[in-house]
């Protein structure tokens, strides 16, 4: 009994010490409930873009927001695999493309600050049997993508670490003198990863573990799993049909959203490297606009954002350090990831926002593959019918379904709809310049001359229509 009296006599007190405080600064307790009012709408809105979004057909993935360091909204959307047998769940891993690339650049600065590394040593230190162009080459030119090593990969071809060391060290010109230009390859990831192997004695994997996701306690990420893994993904496209399995080089990290956010959090507070260490990995010193090992930095808006495309996985995450604002998506079923973590942000900052809309190019893509007039008919349909639902004011859409079926060598659809196109944005210089090239692959010069004569009046397209005009009058002069 004696207890139970005591538990009420501090119940009472406490109740009456809040109403006291309640009493003597309403103010406070009014804007305590506002900004819980605010958030909760905030949250809504977010939660219906999602929801939305998701039923339009434009994603499929996981989403997580932090807001002042703490998580606000995180939701599952969709399927891991295009049998859609499986919901997608918080602990689902996802291949987050470039972005894994962030793990090597903070390793070497990990190897920096414990002055095993200097970021201007030459890479011929570490004797990897390069040419003798590796004597130009530093560390901090490979971080930033300014040094100018041979490609290692070109268009949609993978290369495994085998052929990755065979083209650079049988390649014995670099393609610019180091620190003169930019050029974004996987050779720069690759060496970066061969180096913290020679300094550490150990794989670049095992020393990521042991360095990076142990500390930060990233319990559900792995290194290059295979197809089967639990709670691996796999993407898909719009048919429904899983994207091929193939090998890259190795070191890849999939992710969960929450060990995503870990990660995040780790670096904007230091955890793993200093400050100035982190700031030397936004700002690139060669190439300023493009970005470096950690995305693009946009200094006035105090902005990171980075964002990584593998095959139909496609991630991105803004990091707002000005408003303390974390947004990550994750996707295996590559769509309008980048435009929804811009339309999230957008709507965080009380700025104009729209809730995607349904896809053109989506709709029509099967049919152009088959009859394109019928996919054409199928067009003015749903802009009759359904304009405010779809993206018919997007000229990409169109731009984007004409080079598809160029690319599949079906020149004469990939024309109408390039026609199409330009019937649609008739002041489109970019649409114009589609339709010429369509036209030149079809050897229909006059037409091709025509379209690009028109995409000059229109503005141009940064001398590409000069330069083609040049080309089809050596192929007329022939």
């Amino acid at each position: 009994m004696k207890n139970r009296f005591f538990l009420l006599v501090l119940i009472f007190l406490f109740t009456n010490t809040l109403s006291a405080q309640e009493l003597n600064n309403p103010k406070e307790t009014k804007k305590i409930h506002q900004n819980s009012t605010e958030q909760k709408s905030e949250i809504n809105q977010i939660d219906s873009l999602m929801t939305k979004s998701y039923e339009r057909g434009l994603f499929n993935g996981n989403v997580l927001i932090a807001k002042n360091n703490k998580i606000i909204y995180q939701k599952s959307f969709g399927f891991t695999d295009e049998t859609k047998q499986t919901k997608l769940n918080n602990k689902s891993i996802f291949n987050i493309g470039s972005i894994a690339k962030e793990f090597n650049a903070v390793a070497i600065m990990i190897l920096v600050e414990r002055g095993l590394l200097n970021l201007d040593d030459s890479i011929s230190k570490f004797n990897l049997g390069l040419p003798k162009w590796a004597e130009k080459v530093t560390i901090r030119h490979l971080i930033n993508y300014a040094s100018g090593i041979p490609k290692i990969e070109s268009g949609l071809n993978p290369v495994s670490d085998a052929d990755a060391w065979k083209i650079l060290r049988s390649s014995d010109n670099l393609l610019f003198e180091p620190g003169t230009s930019y050029k974004y390859d996987n050779g720069n990831v690759f060496l970066q990863r061969r180096i913290i192997e020679k300094v550490t004695g150990m794989s670049f994997q095992q020393f990521v573990i042991k360095n990076i996701v142990k500390p930060l306690k990233m319990t559900n990420s792995i290194f290059d799993p295979k197809s089967g893994f639990k709670n691996r993904t796999s993407c898909f496209d719009f048919d429904k049909v899983r994207c091929p399995e193939m090998n890259f080089i190795s070191g890849w990290l999939w992710v969960d959203i929450n060990d995503f956010y870990k990660w995040i959090e780790a670096m904007n507070s230091n955890r793993l490297i200093s400050k100035e260490s982190f700031q030397t990995l936004l700002n690139n010193p060669y190439a300023k606009d493009e970005g470096g090992s950690l995305g693009r930095y946009f200094e006035k808006e105090e902005l990171q954002r980075h964002n990584g495309v593998s095959y139909k996985f496609e991630s991105i995450f803004l990091n707002d350090f000005k408003n303390n604002i974390t947004i990550i998506l994750v996707s295996n079923n590559l769509n309008r990831v980048w435009d929804l973590g811009y339309t999230i942000h957008n709507l965080m900052l009380g700025k104009e926002y729209e809730i995607p809309k349904k896809s053109v190019y989506q709709a029509i893509r099967k049919e152009s593959l088959d009859n394109v007039n019928t996919a054409i008919e199928t067009y003015y349909l749903l802009k009759k019918n359904s304009e405010k639902e779809y993206s018919f004011e997007n000229p990409n859409e169109l731009n984007k379904l004409g080079y598809e079926l160029l690319r599949l060598g079906k020149n004469n659809e990939s024309i109408e709809i390039f026609k199409l196109a330009t019937k649609e944005f008739p002041k489109d210089a970019n649409l114009f310049d589609s339709l010429g090239e369509a036209y030149f692959t079809n050897k229909q010069y006059n037409l091709a001359l025509d379209s690009y004569k028109k995409a000059i009046s229109l503005g141009g397209t940064n001398g590409n229509a000069e330069k083609m005009i040049e080309k089809i009058g050596k192929e007329i002069g022939k």
